[in-house]
């Protein structure tokens, strides 16, 4: 009878494992899953950018270098190969459309034109996908950052080597407040 009950209780535990280890594996999918729609994301935003460098460049020749910095920022990001390298070149991106924008504001036939305000729509909509996008993806890396931090599956994780994810996180620049003036 105890061998019985030995053998049932092997199985179950077998199962047990079976079920925390396809459950962790599942997550990190979703994790890699979500990564990859922020990549296609960033991906679109930056096949947007040398456009609207070029309709801005019409305008304002002499701004070299902030069309260099938009190339270099452009750059960074289709480089990254892992969620900080690509929020660090999401955040230098970021930062060089403010100042390509801040030439289009001097500019004023050229907010006027229908090419840049296309291009400025687009953007804007892929800045809200790439928003909605981090947001999944944070999700998912608490998911299985939680399971990988609790007991027991935090066990089961150890022994089949699963690793914590990264967070994308906001810059203190994207925290800051934004000040509108009139």
């Amino acid at each position: 009878m105890t061998v019985y009950i030995l053998i049932g209780v092997g199985v179950l535990l077998l199962f047990w494992l079976f079920a925390t280890y396809n459950s962790l594996v599942t997550l990190r999918n979703r994790v890699r899953e979500a990564w990859s729609q922020i990549d296609v994301q960033l991906k679109r935003r930056s096949s947007l950018i040398p456009n609207l460098v070029e309709v801005v460049k019409g305008y304002a020749k002499h701004e070299k270098s902030v069309f260099e910095n938009v190339t270099k920022a452009r750059s960074a990001l289709l480089g990254a190969k892992n969620p900080g390298q690509a929020a660090a070149a999401n955040d230098m991106l970021t930062g060089a459309l403010k100042s390509l924008f801040a030439v289009a504001e001097a500019y004023p036939s050229l907010r006027a034109s229908e090419n840049f305000k296309e291009l400025q729509e687009e953007i804007s909509d892929t800045e809200t996908k790439v928003a909605a996008s981090r947001q999944f993806y944070n999700t998912n890396v608490l998911d299985i950052n939680n399971n990988l931090e609790t007991i027991p599956s935090a066990w089961v994780g150890q022994i089949f080597n699963f690793q914590k994810e990264e967070f994308f996180k906001a810059t203190e620049e994207e925290k800051a407040d934004i000040k509108v003036k009139f």
